[in-house]
């Protein structure tokens, strides 16, 4: 009979000559495992399929530090969350009773049914294609025949440095007439670094090594892809879609280039756009899944102006309709390469029209809060790269005061270094001045002027003719 195991239970729960199994009332399949010398287990039971497949018994731990009947069932629900995901968890913890190797270990990594990002939300198909690209040309080549019990701290630094100088760079055929150019480098190695250290977190949760020797090393910093569309290249991309319409290149191809320079989303996010997910009347597009999960992105008027001139496909929800029915285009990085090409901007990605879309923004006077959220970026630390586009008003200043400065201090041919002042003098003193200068038929400022260029020459200085020439006289009180 299933009783609510406490430590009651447990204590008072004699030993026979088998095993003796007592199953809790509250959470199924946890049970208590008594052997005949009196050892108390902790244990959790289930099966991976059906009725008809095998039971399958896994071994939380003895009773006693740090497993209480109540630690002790809070992993049993944690063991059976993983087997409502497909996972096995004794065929797991066997696979961890032998030292595997580094290639085994990525091949369990990967076969999880779900892999959990740190947003506790699961990993996109396209980032885990990613992820295992970066372990299969980078971490198999240097470390896939290590066992995972061997690994230091220093082998996982060496790997990034290895990565980051080329170590595994490779001219890989990776279909009939496809090929990856692998280079390594700085950000590929710190990329590669993070996702062999959730591999070996895993490693961790299933029992294979009791730490992770990649915990705490500091990634090296790629060179930041910093590359913005100026007002000219804009202007020659429209031109350039515009006789690209009239060659007959994909229309959906030339729509997607000009949604993503108009909106700032990513590539995927307008490639999979759906006519459902427009919101004309409040000036949204609603996603209901992207990088950062569901978003609503504001658009201006001139983007909903364009998209409802965009022909809609009948049976096709998409936005940008493909040649295949009911599906979106797609090969729009082929169609750029050929573009980009054309107008001598072989230097832009795709992705550089969102930098762009955010660089026009920040050249506008938007605040960095108001940019991250425009791109849908869910932390502020990712909207820092344009921050020092937001700086124009403080550089208009610099250059403002520097320019006062430097027309003083610095030597520039031909500059007019004559030194003006106003001279104010007693009205009776201005009279017999005027009076002077009339009576030797002289102007009253070159009267006054070589009165104090005389004055200037008995106390010792030797005024220029210019300096002299450019004094004035103003009478006052």
């Amino acid at each position: 009979m299933a009783v609510r195991i406490t430590k009651r239970v447990v204590d008072s729960t004699a030993p026979e000559p088998r095993d003796r199994f007592l199953w809790d009332g509250e959470v199924k399949g946890f049970g208590l495992k008594v052997t005949p010398s009196g050892q108390r287990v902790y244990v959790v039971q289930y099966r991976t399929g059906g009725r008809g497949a095998p039971v399958r018994r896994y071994t939380i731990g003895k009773h006693g530090s740090p497993w209480t009947p109540e630690s002790a069932r809070d992993e049993a629900k944690r063991i059976l969350a993983r087997v409502t995901q497909g996972d096995d968890p004794a065929a797991a913890k066997q696979h961890a009773r032998r030292d595997i190797t580094v290639g085994e270990l990525c091949d369990l990594y990967f076969a999880q049914p779900v892999i959990v990002t740190k947003r506790g939300t699961p990993k996109k198909a396209s980032s885990l294609t990613i992820d295992r690209s970066n372990i299969d040309r980078h971490v198999r080549p240097l470390l896939g025949d290590r066992q995972v019990g061997s690994l230091k701290r220093m082998d996982i630094e060496k790997l990034q440095i290895d990565i980051a100088a080329g170590k595994t760079a490779n001219d890989v055929k990776t279909r009939k007439q496809g090929r990856a150019i692998v280079r390594g480098g700085a950000g590929t190695a710190a990329r590669t670094i993070a996702v062999f250290s959730a591999v070996l977190s895993y490693a961790v949760a299933v029992g294979v090594r009791p730490d992770n020797p990649a915990r705490g090393i500091v990634l090296l910093k790629g060179k930041p892809k910093e590359r913005f569309l100026t007002e000219a290249e804009t202007i020659r991309l429209g031109e350039c879609l515009e006789r690209a319409g009239r060659d007959g290149v994909h229309p959906s191809a030339i729509a997607a280039l000009r949604l993503l320079a108009l909106t700032g989303c990513r590539k995927n996010e307008i490639l999979t756009l759906k006519w459902c997910d427009i919101d004309a009347e409040r000036g949204f597009l609603r996603f209901a899944d992207s990088k950062t999960g569901a978003k609503a992105l504001p658009v201006a008027k001139p983007v909903l102006d364009y998209l409802a001139t965009l022909p809609r496909v009948e049976k096709n929800p998409y936005v940008l309709p493909g040649s295949k029915e009911g599906s979106h285009f797609v090969g729009l990085q082929q169609v750029w390469e050929t573009l980009r090409a054309e107008i001598g901007l072989n230097d832009v990605r795709l992705h550089d029209l969102r930098h762009s879309f955010a660089s026009v923004g920040a050249d506008d006077g938007s605040s960095l809060l108001v940019i991250g959220r425009l791109l849908g970026h869910t932390k502020a630390a990712t909207t820092q790269r344009y921050a020092h586009l937001t700086l124009d008003p403080v550089k208009a200043a610099a250059e403002r005061i520097a320019g006062r400065i430097a027309s003083n201090l610095l030597p520039v041919a031909g500059r007019d270094r004559t030194v003006r002042c106003e001279l104010r003098l007693p009205q009776d003193l201005v009279a017999t001045a005027t009076a002077r200068a009339e009576i030797e038929g002289r102007s009253l400022e070159d009267f006054i002027a070589e009165a104090l260029a005389a004055h200037l020459g008995q106390a010792g200085a030797e005024p220029s003719p210019t300096a002299s020439r450019s004094l004035g006289a103003t009478a006052g009180g």
